[in-house]
């Protein structure tokens, strides 16, 4: 059997009354019975009490010397009252009443100051009885000393039991204690690192705990935040209505939530602080709901860095404005809106004109900031009308989310062009650039985003179209053009398949011994239903279809094959656009098809438009290099007409300058400078040893004034039209020698001018393009193998409309006579009415092409 530990402080600072209790007992013994103790009954209390006044609360070292104190000032005393009270009662006559009740009294105290100690109680007790026991056993009642034995072991076995019980509860206690102090210490350790916090309510919602992290995070005294609301040190944003609703169904419903965000209600901050929130109810032994308890986690910088990244994915990280995923978002939003009457919108397209120039020019660095100073003028010029957003690149787009006029949209429309076409300064370089504008309104020109956004990219091409810097409203026939020009690409792609285009050549003449020293070989293509098609317009669907590189391949394969029957004097030009000048096979592309065809590379010469220059410098350099390391001649194309710049001839190795037919034409006239800018480009190709041939020459007059200024080469109609590869061989066979034929002199002065107009021929209208004007006459293009003699009304402006004959016709273009002379002003220009060019309806979209 186990020996219970005796508790270390088992005789506490009161245990000395108890030797004043025992004098006072007897002393009360003695009044009520009349008679004194004897003698061994009054020595057994006064040592007893000798010995409770001496105690003292002495803290044992263990086991033994507990006993030790134990038994000294505990056990002998209670020993010595019972002996007195037992002595007193056998010998002296103290009633038995009396002596019992002092010795239940001394008992009942000592227990009161132990504290109910199972086993200390016991051997005090035993002490205080055994005696009693001991004298009526000697006096012969033996039951009472067995009862009283009995009575003693049930008791030890009784208070070892207690004492186990205890101890292991004490064990429980303790190991309790522990847990809670070790989840304390975490507690408080977590709450040191700052990422998170707890907090606890009543059964009313009011704090009764809650963490100094929290305090220190809002600045607030602890003690201030102890019996506040829980519920209002937080708001929720407008768009947050739900969980905040949430937040307080739990706390009514005593239900447990998870990770709710809140905001800091703390009336002061500008920056907002963020919680996320968790919690449980909280219910006593009796399924008494007493509150809530939870913790909290601070999400402010996760929930900038999620508000930084929404910002990103729905605004433009360049710009401020939204961008393509946030304006689409907001016109579907518009479109489908449940109230019909809010559909209604206007979108408009803008491409920046002439802004890759300033990105290659000056780098993509000042080419943002541009685009930055671009952004700012739009929100100036649309305010608070509706949104700007920009969809990449120099494409940017407005959303006005309500119906609008025509003449309020070109109203804004102009304003943005004048707007953006004002010159900008950056680091103190001024550049000018335009902006060219595509309208689409809802639902007139779709119903949804796709069709308004099409309708949209419609009108803006067609924009781009008319000469840059304008703007066009969407009507239904760009999509008319837009099916045929779909139509086309994949029309063209069944005629690159089956080999139906064709190399026409144009002879290309020594200046000086009017000999043929070669061609330039013009594409064409001939459509089974369509007749011949121009280039003008096949080729830009061939760039963005990506046939281009095939096409050229074809042609520069072609035209080898073709130079390889002709004279070894002969050389051929062909064009090489710049998608496929950027490809990095296209040197041994060429090289390989010299190699095949078994021509010398000198023979085959490559036109090459400026447009290249704006790629890529070290491609550029790269492919001009691997060019000539094959050995074939370079040509500047167009020279003058695009980005001119004297570095494009210093540092590419052109062998030629084309000089471009517009300069030609008109040449002769009074007033013109191009003569002498033809007179420029031939000395600076002659002082750089370069070639030179002039385009497009069609009279006397101007070839005398192209050998008077030096250029070495001379290619147009004065001398052939392009000939098919047939035609081409026969006039090779008849030599090469050939004599100018054409007109003597320039007509009429004429005004340049790129016009749309509309030609009529019985019932059937034709859209058209004037590009040069007289009195008498103009040069129409548009209209392909158009014969002589035939008749049109053609309707210059909204108000004037003139009849005309057809006087020639060379492939797509036609020149026409005017029945009755128009009038000049008095600067000599033709008078031609203010007006907008007419605009047909989609019956008349016919367009003649044969």
């Amino acid at each position: 059997m186990d020996v219970p530990e005796i508790d270390t402080s088992a005789l506490p600072e009161r245990w000395r009354i108890l030797g004043g209790v025992t004098l006072v007992a007897a002393a009360i013994c003695g009044l009520i019975g009349s008679i004194l103790p004897t003698l061994p009954a009054l020595v057994a209390f006064l040592f007893a009490s000798l010995l409770f006044f001496a105690t003292r609360p002495i803290r044992g070292e263990g086991l033994v010397r507990d006993i030790a104190v134990f038994s000294a000032f505990a056990l002998l005393p209670n020993l010595l009252v019972g002996i007195g009270f037992s002595e007193w009662m056998a010998h002296g006559g103290l009633p038995q009443s009396l002596g019992l009740a002092a010795i239940i009294g001394m008992g009942n105290l000592a227990a009161v100051f132990l504290g109910g100690r199972p086993f200390v109680l016991l051997s005090l007790k035993v002490g205080l009885w055994l005696p009693f026991v001991g004298h009526m056993a000697i006096g012969g009642d033996v039951t009472v000393l067995v009862a009283f034995l009995l009575a003693t072991l049930a008791g030890v076995c009784i208070a070892l039991f207690q004492e186990r019980h205890e101890r292991n509860t004490e064990v429980e206690r303790q190991a309790d204690e522990r847990l809670r102090n070790r989840s304390i210490d975490i507690m408080r350790e977590y709450e040191a690192t700052g990422q998170g916090w707890f907090w606890e309510t009543d059964c009313n919602g009011r704090i009764v705990y809650i963490s100094q992290e929290f305090a220190d995070r809002y600045g607030f005294d602890i003690d201030d935040l102890y019996g506040k609301i829980f519920t209002n040190l937080f708001e929720i944003e407008p768009d947050e209505r739900d969980a905040e609703r949430t937040i307080k169904f739990h706390f009514t419903a005593q239900s447990a939530f998870h990770d709710m965000p809140v905001r800091g209600n703390d009336g002061a901050r500008e920056d907002a602080v963020w919680w996320s929130i968790n919690g449980r109810p909280i219910f006593d032994g009796f399924d008494n709901f007493c509150g809530f308890r939870g913790s909290g986690t601070d999400l402010t910088e996760r929930r900038r860095s999620a508000e930084h990244a929404s910002r990103l994915a729905m605004y433009d990280s360049l710009t401020g404005l939204a961008n393509r995923h946030s304006l689409s978002q907001g016109l579907s939003k518009l479109l489908t809106s449940r109230d019909k009457n809010r559909r209604a919108c206007t979108i408009l397209m803008l491409d920046l004109d002439r802004f890759k120039h300033v990105n290659d020019t000056f780098g993509h660095p000042t080419g943002d900031k541009l685009l930055v100073q671009v952004a700012r003028r739009l929100e100036k010029v649309i305010g608070d009308m509706g949104v700007v957003g920009r969809l990449g690149g120099d494409e940017f787009k407005i959303i006005i989310p309500r119906r609008c006029t025509e003449v309020q949209i070109e109203h804004l429309a102009k304003e943005i062009i004048h707007s953006l076409s004002q010159p900008y300064s950056i680091e103190g370089k001024r550049m000018v650039i335009g902006v060219s504008v595509g309208i689409a309104m809802a639902p007139d020109h779709g119903t949804s985003s796709e069709r308004v956004i099409r309708s949209a990219d419609l009108a803006l091409y067609a924009a781009k179209d008319a000469g840059r810097g304008r703007y066009h409203i969407f009507s239904h026939d760009l999509h008319a053009a837009a099916q045929e020009r779909n139509q086309m690409e994949e029309e063209l792609r069944l005629a690159v398949d089956s080999g139906s285009l064709q190399l026409h050549y144009q002879p290309v003449i020594d200046t000086v011994s009017e000999r043929i020293s070669g061609f330039e070989a013009l594409l064409r293509w001939k459509h089974p239903a369509h007749g011949w098609i121009s280039p003008e317009k096949f080729i830009p669907v061939a760039e963005d279809a990506g046939l281009i590189v095939a096409i050229g391949e074809w042609a520069i394969r072609k035209a080898c094959e073709d130079l390889a029957r002709w004279p070894e004097t002969i050389r051929c030009a062909v064009n090489v656009s710049p998608l496929q000048f950027a490809d990095p096979g296209l040197p041994a592309t060429i090289a390989r098809t010299i190699a095949s065809t078994g021509i010398k590379a000198s023979r085959l010469e490559l036109e090459i438009t400026e447009s290249v220059f704006l790629d890529d410098g070290e491609n550029t350099d790269a492919t001009f290099a691997a060019l000539k390391k094959v050995g074939v001649r370079l040509a500047l194309d167009d020279f003058g007409t695009g980005y001119s710049s004297l570095g494009y001839l210093k540092n590419a190795p052109f062998d030629k300058i084309k000089i471009d037919q517009g300069f030609v034409r008109g040449a002769t006239l009074p007033g013109s400078r191009n003569g002498a800018i033809i007179a420029a480009i031939s000395s600076l190709a002659e002082a750089l040893g370069m070639d030179t041939t002039a385009e497009g020459v069609e009279t006397m007059d101007e070839l005398d004034l192209i050998r008077r200024h030096g250029c070495s080469h001379i290619q147009g109609y004065i001398y052939s039209k392009p000939l098919s590869v047939e035609e081409a061989d026969a006039r090779l066979e008849e030599g090469l020698a050939i004599t100018p034929t054409g007109p003597r002199l320039s007509r009429e002065a004429r005004q340049a001018m790129l016009r749309r107009v509309v030609l009529q021929h019985g019932e059937d209208f034709y859209n058209a393009t004037v590009r040069n004007l007289s009195s008498r006459g103009a040069l129409i293009e548009g209209l392909w193998n158009v014969p002589e003699g035939t008749r049109f009304r053609v309707a210059l402006t909204e108000r004037l409309a003139v009849d005309a004959e057809v006087r020639w016709c060379a492939e797509n273009r036609i020149g026409v006579l005017f029945d009755q002379a128009l009038s000049r002003d008095s600067r000599g220009n033709i008078d031609l009415p203010t007006a907008l060019a007419t605009r047909t309806s989609p019956d008349q979209q016919s367009r003649r092409t044969a």
